[in-house]
């Protein structure tokens, strides 16, 4: 039996998580995930999902804030693993900690490597209107997502696909990768690739202004952004003065001669919005500040808007 850290955070991790627990020819010697967060407007401390689902089966949870040099490093030093593997842990793992296991240390990624290094690699593949994405095993260097490639699988991009559903695909096909994978790697019979440096692309943190939408892009950039930040933290426009959030849209085939941000078309089921390049979007869901989500025939019910008005960028 060999022994395995799984280091896991978010609920993209649990079900990677649960195929290692309920492999007999695996044990899960301890689970590593961040330190309880206050969530909500309640604040309440609550443990990770990676969390919840290790205590419903009694394996040590290690929660160290910062794991260099901590004591949490030293107790997973001590357990002597055959292998370490993470899957959106979410925080540095110290070179020490990567060299120890017997079959060293493999992370789950969701791109396709080196496509998408960094934290949000399934928001930037909606984002930037990929056809495909897909899972990346590879093991892991003190350079982050930087290792050599082990194994990788894709699935399509549809074009009802967010960043949600594109979460729950990947973990699942994260953890089918990584079972089929590690019979080779405890064998020693897995090959392994170095990427290439010259096709090597970024993910970072989605920031608070990339939340706004700029209506001087094209209804497809926009409609792409609006997917990628959906099921949160969502894009936004501003309509008198007041954040104004759009959560589903679609891009109509026509062309406008307005200014972007424009009111092209209204009636009691639709809203048109000129966008870049004499491109236009269709409303489909809103969210008005101060209220809650609602389709686009509900919220023209009570709005005074018409035709030329504009949403500011």
């Amino acid at each position: 039996m060999k022994k395995v850290i799984f280091m896991g955070t978010p609920s993209f991790s649990v079900p990677i998580l649960q195929a290692l627990i309920e492999e007999e020819t695996i044990e899960v010697a301890a689970v590593v995930t961040q330190p309880d967060r206050k969530v909500g407007r309640k604040q309440i401390l609550t443990p990770s999902p990676v969390k919840q689902l290790a205590m419903t089966y009694d394996i040590p949870v290690l929660q160290p804030e910062k794991l260099s040099n901590s004591q949490e490093m030293q107790q997973i030093l001590e357990l002597e693993p055959d292998l370490l593997i993470t899957a959106a842990y979410g925080q540095y793992v110290p070179t020490k900690l990567l060299k120890a296991p017997t079959y060293r240390a493999i992370n789950v990624h969701a791109s396709l490597l080196p496509k998408y290094r960094g934290a949000a690699p399934i928001h930037y593949a909606v984002l930037k209107g990929d056809e495909v994405t897909g899972i990346t095993i590879m093991y892991m260097e003190k350079v982050m997502d930087a290792g050599d490639i082990i194994a990788q699988r894709e699935i399509p991009i549809t074009k009802e696909d967010d960043t949600g559903t594109l979460f729950e695909k990947l973990s699942l096909l994260g953890r089918d990768l990584l079972m089929d994978t590690l019979p080779d790697i405890f064998a020693g019979k897995n090959a392994s690739i170095k990427q290439d440096e010259e096709k090597v692309s970024f993910s970072p943190m989605i920031t608070k202004e990339q939340e706004k939408i700029d209506w001087k892009k094209t209804a497809k950039e926009i409609n792409n952004l609006i997917r990628a930040l959906r099921p949160a933290p969502g894009a936004y426009t501003i309509m008198e003065e007041k954040r104004f959030k759009i959560w589903d849209a679609q891009v109509v085939h026509e062309e406008t001669s307005k200014e972007p941000g424009t009111i092209v078309k209204l009636d009691k089921e639709l809203l048109y919005v000129a966008c870049g390049e004499k491109t236009i979007l269709s409303l489909k869901e809103v969210q008005p500040a101060g209220k809650k989500r609602m389709k686009i025939d509900q919220y023209l019910i009570g709005t005074d808007l018409k035709v030329d008005d504009q949403f500011l960028e």
